[in-house]
């Protein structure tokens, strides 16, 4: 381990961008990153885009377990220029750093159907990063990440919005990169988060104890950048833009840039398990296979601890198999598989219908890399095969989670099938049923504080008789308690502990946000009574159907 870098000067040092070196510019884009309007961008990998900076920013948190990560003091939080930078003022940039940072354009498949009507120009060439900026790239400790400023102002993609983010949504994403890193599941991560209260943005919302379902008012909330971090942020999405491209041949280089984009992908996600000595057909069927797995391992994940991304288009799919973009997304308190907490995104997100929704962006991954292998029918044959693999693994994955959460040899799908059933008339809450079985317990009556409404006499035996069918297959139960608790974890997001940690954000209190980045950090150690009784409780019956808390628009 080197020493921990602690000057904004040796910070600068690290940078090395590869995405800007091996990867083609907007021929139209200005050199110095002074392009903030909406307009077409019909080549190039990205564009150049100087960000917005925040007025007067202060600092609201930082993640010390990435700054440990990334061989950073934590000083540097503080750090004059550092604060300058991550609050969106790129002109600090010094060494090796570039003045500028970089919007890249996608497409967008919603369910497999491509779109170009949320292009403002109905082409599909003005979709893409509208207020994300990516401002460094760099090597730290032996791993390259890329840094990008959520929040940072309009770029050529903002379709006429401001390209800012809200501190509401800005706590949100901050909070679920550092929960869902905790509980092991693959996400980009949060570097930083600063706001301004000498800017205000106003968007749709809530009216206080609102029954509405969408926004009823609008609200002013204090501007703000989270900066998040990833391998890279390469999106199906972008590989969709390129591969159009390529098939309507809109230009006479868009085959060359899908290729490019392609190898980038391969480069900066998956060079470690694919041999760059093999010929690029052979790279293109195993990024394939590869991506197929993470994608799978993913959504089995996200089924595990509970999460709904809400919004599973294919931008918000990251090619290098991680979650990315926390803005419709919710963590499922009552268990229902039909949660789905964004107003715009339909039973086809909901919770339980992640793995169709993966297996359709897999598809149109799939369909992107298709012009590459043009002229090949022995390797398109291959390419396939190996998406028609994809259900059939992903309920291999499926079931043997599962059995992980339940503590089992192996997969019962009569006894799973049937405790979802239970789980659905009794009311329960996902994460402290599956806690509290955690436990090994002989009696339903253990299980009732998961219960949202009180338990009758006929589903207690139900429960009862399920009890017993279990508990004869799990084996050694101190074994089966002490791995169950190791994937189930002790606590979950709940929206409405999380609101009030923004709320008091807005005025400069950030208790509520300490306490639960602290609590967020160790998700599977059973809290003290005292946190317990705050963190680890059902949801108060006011929050019901309670907008901004129970369902809510992505007004961020």
């Amino acid at each position: 381990m080197t020493p921990a870098t602690t000057s904004f000067a040796d910070f600068a040092q690290r940078a090395d961008y590869s995405l800007l070196e091996t990867l083609q510019p907007d021929p139209k884009a200005t050199p110095d990153g002074a392009d903030h309007q909406p307009r077409q961008v019909f080549s190039g990998h990205y564009v150049p885009v100087t960000p917005t900076p925040l007025p007067a920013p202060e600092y609201v948190a930082h993640s010390s377990s990435l700054f440990r990560e990334l061989g950073l003091s934590e000083e540097l939080a503080h750090d004059p220029a550092f604060q300058r930078l991550f609050s969106g003022d790129s002109s600090v940039a010094t060494g090796a750093m570039r003045p500028y940072g970089w919007a890249t354009g996608y497409a967008l498949s919603i369910y497999g159907t491509e779109y170009t009507q949320q292009c403002p120009f109905g082409t599909g060439n003005g979709y893409g990063d509208g207020r994300a900026i990516s401002i460094f790239e760099g090597l730290f400790e032996g791993r390259r990440w890329e840094l990008q400023l959520k929040g940072g102002g309009p770029t050529p993609y903002c379709r006429g919005a401001d390209g800012r983010a809200v501190l509401r949504s800005s706590v949100r994403e901050f909070l679920a990169q550092e929960l869902m890193h905790a509980l092991g599941v693959p996400t980009s991560r949060s570097l930083s988060l600063y706001m301004s209260r000498a800017e205000a943005v106003r968007r749709p919302w809530y009216s206080e104890q609102s029954r509405s379902y969408e926004p009823d008012v609008m609200v002013s909330n204090p501007a703000a950048i989270t900066t998040r971090v990833a391998p890279s942020f390469l999106r199906v999405g972008q590989l969709e833009l390129f591969a159009r491209r390529a098939r309507s041949k809109a230009h006479a280089g868009a085959l060359r840039e899908l290729q490019m984009i392609t190898a980038h992908l391969i480069e900066r996600n998956y060079r470690a398990e694919i041999n760059a000595a093999l010929p690029f057909t052979e790279q293109v069927l195993e990024l394939a296979r590869l991506f197929r797995g993470r994608l799978i391992a993913l959504v089995a994940q996200w089924m595990r601890v509970g999460y709904c991304q809400g919004n599973f288009n294919s931008d918000n799919c990251a090619a290098g198999g991680y979650t990315l973009d926390y803005g419709p997304f919710g963590f499922c308190e009552l268990f229902d598989p039909r949660f789905q907490p964004w107003t715009g995104g339909g039973q086809h997100f909901c919770f339980f219908n992640q793995p169709m929704a993966a297996e359709v962006n897999y598809g149109m991954f799939a369909k992107s890399l298709q012009p590459l292998l043009e002229g090949d029918g022995a390797a398109l044959e291959r390419l396939e095969q190996i998406q028609a693999d994809f259900s059939g693994l992903m309920q291999q994955e499926l079931e043997a989670m599962w059995a992980s959460k339940l503590g089992l040899p192996r997969y019962d799908a009569e006894l799973v099938q049937e405790l979802l059933g239970l789980l659905v008339s009794s009311r329960a809450d996902y994460t402290m049923v599956f806690r509290r079985l955690s436990a090994i317990p002989e009696s339903v009556e253990d299980l009732e504080a998961t219960f949202y409404l009180p338990c009758p006499a006929d589903l207690a035996q139900q429960w009862q008789a399920w009890l017993q069918r279990w508990r004869q297959q799990i084996g050694d139960p101190a074994e089966a308690a002490a791995a169950m608790q190791r994937v189930n974890p002790a606590i979950t997001w709940r929206e409405w502990l999380i609101a009030p940690a923004y709320e008091q954000a807005a005025v400069g209190e950030f208790s509520r946000l300490r306490d639960l980045q602290a609590l967020f950090s160790r998700p599977y150690d059973t809290p003290s009574p005292e946190l317990a009784a705050t963190y680890d409780r059902l949801r108060p019956r006011e929050f019901f159907n309670a907008g901004g808390v129970s369902h809510y628009s992505c007004s961020s």
